[in-house]
């Protein structure tokens, strides 16, 4: 297990060498920034309409 575990590491290493300095990390960079920015509308979103459900269930009655 030893032996895959380091071989593993060191694919990782690679991989994030590549996505670092590799070609098209300039536009992966900004991919995520805004998949961040996506997430976190979606998030705040669901947020607010789960809350709305619950103050319009509440004061229904």
């Amino acid at each position: 297990m030893d032996l895959r575990e380091e071989f593993e590491g060191r694919v990782k290493k690679l991989e994030n060498f590549i996505e670092d300095k590799g070609f098209g990390s300039k536009q992966l960079k900004k991919a995520k920034k805004v998949q961040r920015s996506i997430n976190a509308v979606v998030f705040m979103g669901s947020l607010l309409t789960v809350a709305g459900i619950m103050i319009w269930a509440l004061n229904r009655d």
